[in-house]
């Protein structure tokens, strides 16, 4: 490796040493006739690489040498400008690539080693195995055929923010670790927040104990809930009954949600070792106050306590609103808002009537921004070495989570929020809406098709069959995903991507409608 290195950066460069250092043989005068000599090896030093070398009689050299992958300022303006300009180009031709995957299970393993390169690599080769390698294994979430699942969140001022967040790379998880991270982080969720007209309790503010945290998913927050919540019950109870252990009242607990609730809520109570009952819906797929007064007085009188509430504001599988005005009157107990698909649409206020109730709330969480009251107890675990002298007076969020570190995660926000502004987010949200109303029109209008639930937003269910979704995924150029409700087995159709128009929504359906003729046709042949 070293003669080879060498042989790259050092050919033919000449070099002059002091005649009374040197002890032995002829004089050295170039790099050709030094790799004849004895190489000994490579030391880094005050933050340079030299390079030893031995001549005999205990003579030794040394020169600077730049490691083959030691990428300098240079190459990194070089390469940063050329994954931009990669990034921007996949980002606006994306309609160019088809949308789904088309490899199997262990595509990668014949494409790479199965150890990690012996020798540095140039850089230039890394970059073109991103089409080779990478990109034959995506499903593209940024299409505007994509319409699976849910929006992954993506703009150029938040690939920016990631950028930046990268190059700082502090670990904030106190304030006195990069204020900057903390107090950014206080004052982007302050600003979302009142976007969303929440209630000033779940603001940072000197009045209130709530405030926002960025988590790294949904699902983390739920589970963080239900233990902050299982956490409160606990201590309320050991306090009123000290008799009582800890393990007796965690086997009483018991949580709810809809039957329409993400399944992260079901898996958190399975980490939580908390019973988790999954309530039924009325015919719109909300959750009524009624249920879960039923179910409450059923679990009481069988010695349960009810001790958590999950509502959704936007089920993943037919984007359902539950009736927090009726939950939140029932029983005083920890009710959190899942609003991970909707959450945002409430920055627009022609759809803030569907959160009324909001404020019998302790936890709300929205992607990819959640806020957070009364957890921090919850968490507290303060050893010597991350205390602070500045400790109560600004949020550590190393309390308002489950890991330790975090990310510099409020610059995407907070460069994002700038770049957009309030207007601009709510026009976007609107015309993700607009184009969902155009698909259920679409939809509404052939008689092959029927409509599952009410098109509030961005996702329009579509009852079709088994085949028609195979049909779907063989054909390739969009993507839809299905949802199971009541033995009714539908097609859910979300708008996903930013840069998703009409004319997408258009040929997204003329997609749909011949994949349906085709199932229409083999089914017709067969009877």
């Amino acid at each position: 490796m070293f003669k080879s290195i060498l042989n790259e950066h050092w050919k033919d460069v000449e070099i002059k040493f002091d005649p009374s250092c040197y002890k032995t043989g002829p004089e050295v005068t170039s790099i050709d006739k030094l790799v004849q000599r004895k190489l000994l090896g490579i030391i880094i030093k005050d933050e340079k690489t030299r390079l030893l070398w031995h001549t005999g009689a205990n003579t030794w050299y040394y020169k600077n040498v730049k490691y083959k992958y030691d990428m300098d300022a240079e190459e990194f303006r070089k390469q940063g400008r050329k994954m931009v300009d990669y990034i921007a180009d996949y980002l606006e031709k994306i309609r160019d690539r088809e949308v789904n995957h088309k490899v199997q299970p262990g595509y990668m393993m014949p494409l790479l080693p199965d150890r990690a390169p012996e020798e540095p690599e140039d850089f230039d080769k890394v970059f073109e195995d991103i089409e080779k390698i990478i990109m034959p294994g995506i499903t593209h979430w940024h299409s505007p055929y994509f319409h699976g699942y849910f929006a992954a969140g993506n703009s150029y001022p938040s690939i920016l923010g990631d950028m930046l967040s990268d190059a700082i790379g502090c670990i904030g998880f106190s304030w006195a670790t990069s204020p900057a991270a903390t107090e950014l982080e206080v004052i982007t969720t302050n600003w979302l927040g009142r976007m969303l007209d929440l209630p000033e309790v779940f603001l940072h503010s000197e009045k209130s104990t709530g405030g926002g945290v960025i988590q790294s998913t949904a699902s983390e927050s739920v589970f963080l809930c239900v233990l902050a919540a299982r956490t409160k019950m606990v201590t309320k109870l050991k306090e009123e009954h000290p008799e009582w252990k800890e393990i007796d009242i965690i086997e009483r607990l018991v949580g709810y949600t809809s039957d329409q609730a993400n399944s992260s809520v079901e898996r958190s109570g399975l980490l939580g070792a908390v019973r988790m009952v999954k309530l039924e819906s009325d015919k719109n797929f909300s959750l009524r106050g009624s249920t879960l007064r039923e179910a409450i007085d059923k679990d009481k009188s069988e010695g349960r306590i009810p001790f958590f509430l999950c509502a959704s504001l936007g089920s993943t599988g037919s984007c359902a609103f539950d009736n927090l005005e009726e939950l939140g009157a029932e029983e005083d107990m920890w009710l959190h808002i899942d609003a991970a698909y909707a959450g945002s649409a409430f920055v627009c206020p022609e759809f803030r009537h569907l959160m009324k109730g909001v404020q019998y709330a302790e936890t709300f969480s929205m992607n990819p921004h959640k806020w957070i009251t009364h957890l921090v107890d919850a968490f507290n675990v303060d050893p010597i070495y991350l205390k602070h002298h500045n400790e109560g007076r600004i949020p550590d969020y190393r309390h308002w989570q489950i890991p330790l570190g975090r990310r510099f995660r409020s610059l995407k926000l907070w460069f994002m929020l700038r770049s957009y502004g309030v207007s601009g987010v709510q026009e976007y949200i609107r015309r993700h809406v607009r184009l969902a109303k155009e698909f259920e029109e679409k939809i509404t209008n052939d008689e092959n098709f029927e409509v599952v639930a009410e098109v509030v937003m961005g996702l329009g269910p579509n009852k079709l069959t088994e085949q028609l979704l195979q049909e779907l995924l063989k054909d390739g150029r969009i993507y839809l995903i299905p949802a199971f409700v009541r033995n009714l087995y539908f097609l859910r159709l979300a708008v996903v991507a930013e840069r998703t128009t009409s004319e997408d929504i258009q040929y997204s359906f003329d997609v749909i409608k011949q994949c349906a003729n085709n199932v229409l046709k083999r089914f017709s042949l067969k009877n």
